[in-house]
């Protein structure tokens, strides 16, 4: 039997995908470990990202797309707590929810899915480089601006299956997916962060839940890992300051130390010919003093001239600085 202060049954909503599905039973094991007797049910919910696979992320509404279907549900109690992928959460959510738990993380570095051997400096000029993200795509143009960057979408099992037909020449993913999806053979390179440096909660996975939800709180608070959730709470508060998302070319990593925590960031034009880097230390016990390193670190940058990378980049002036170049 569960606690008497522990739900007996939660509910937990998630997306479809096979990644999302191997998140959300992760968490449901490592709650149902933490609390035995707890019953959990994982109920999947289609989100506008999931239904136009189709459609470039910018064009579904940008950040949320992944999310917003399943933080309806929370609000409507159909579900107790949603897992995501923390990078997809926006960084300031509503005052109705809260992050009850951030698992501890994966490996947060991006990884060049290629023909065995292959290198990402060692790449054939015009090697045509599949990838849906801003971010990565720009630091690919920013170190190697004689590749092609071609939009992808798809999960990740659909995207190594057009590498495999020849429709790419490569792919950027996330390391931690294709680990966890057993496609960690496919890695012919793991990029580092002076590389590519990876998005903000990278290789983290949350638990959201309702803010006034006491026993729930409670419940999934046992799962929470603090160095991940210190770590990525400055990555977001970075994010935050410079008023991103992930539809925007922002790198951010925190490391740890012992106690003391690293952090490193980039801010990329689109067509990678600016890019503009900063990294500092801070002492961080508190997630107020994690937000404010992120904080920091943000100034950082826009005193280095991000401001301007990233206000070329929202122009609607197609012609203008930062914009990005359409490869062929």
């Amino acid at each position: 039997m569960a606690h008497p202060d522990v739900p007996a049954n939660l509910r937990l909503g998630t997306r479809g995908g096979a990644l999302a599905l191997w998140q959300a039973r992760e968490a449901a094991r490592l709650i149902a470990g933490a609390h035995p007797g707890v019953v959990i049910d994982i109920q999947i919910i289609h989100t506008s990202g999931d239904r136009s696979p189709a459609a470039a992320i910018a064009e579904l509404g940008g950040s949320g797309v992944f999310t917003r279907e399943i933080e309806q549900a929370l609000r409507g109690r159909q579900i107790d707590i949603a897992v995501h992928s923390l990078k997809d959460l926006p960084t300031r959510l509503a005052d109705d929810l809260t992050l009850g738990a951030v698992l501890e993380r994966a490996d947060p570095r991006d990884a060049l899915v290629a023909p065995p051997g292959s290198r990402l400096a060692r790449l054939p000029p015009r090697s045509r480089v599949g990838t849906s993200s801003p971010r990565r795509r720009a630091q690919l143009l920013a170190c190697r601006p004689d590749l092609v960057a071609i939009d992808i979408r798809g999960n990740v099992p659909t995207r190594i299956g057009k590498l495999d037909r020849g429709e790419y020449d490569a792919l950027l993913l996330a390391a931690a997916g294709l680990y966890r999806l057993g496609f960690e053979r496919r890695i012919a390179e793991f990029l580092e962060p002076e590389v590519i440096m990876p998005a903000p909660g990278q290789g983290a996975i949350a638990i959201e839940a309702r803010a006034g939800d006491a026993i729930v709180l409670s419940c999934v608070s046992a799962v929470d890992h603090e160095p991940t959730r210190l770590a990525t709470a400055a990555e977001r508060a970075c994010l935050a300051r410079l008023e991103g998302g992930c539809q925007l070319p922002v790198g951010v990593l925190a490391t740890w130390g012992g106690r003391r925590m690293s952090l490193a960031a980039t801010v990329t034009s689109l067509d990678g010919a600016r890019i503009v880097r900063e990294h500092m230390g801070a002492n961080v016990r508190t997630e107020r003093e994690a937000h404010d390193a992120g904080e920091r670190l943000a100034a950082l940058l826009v005193r280095q001239g991000a401001g301007d990378v990233l206000a070329a980049i929202r122009s609607p002036n197609p012609s203008g600085p930062g914009r990005a170049k359409t490869g062929g």
